[in-house]
């Protein structure tokens, strides 16, 4: 699956726009190299997402097509 639209259908980043912008400008990371909107995601893949000041690690547990609201945070565990 596609990093933006994993991080769309786990709701760590609220649009799929949002997600691809932020590839683009280097925040988003799996497993510590850079990633580009259409970097592929597999499970057990550890991505870093930089918010500001403040870094976030998730590791990857599902990979869904299409997820409920309730079931989103199911996609992953945060590490840090």
């Amino acid at each position: 699956m596609r990093i933006d639209k994993y991080l769309k259908n786990s709701r760590l980043i609220k649009r799929r726009t949002v997600a691809k912008e932020a590839c683009e400008q280097e925040r988003i990371m799996i497993n510590d190299k850079t990633a580009k909107p259409g970097s592929e995601v597999r499970e057990g893949d550890v991505i870093s997402i930089r918010f500001g000041t403040s870094t976030i690690k998730v590791k990857v547990t599902k990979l869904l097509e299409t997820v409920r609201k309730e079931d989103a945070s199911d996609m992953y565990e945060v590490v840090e």
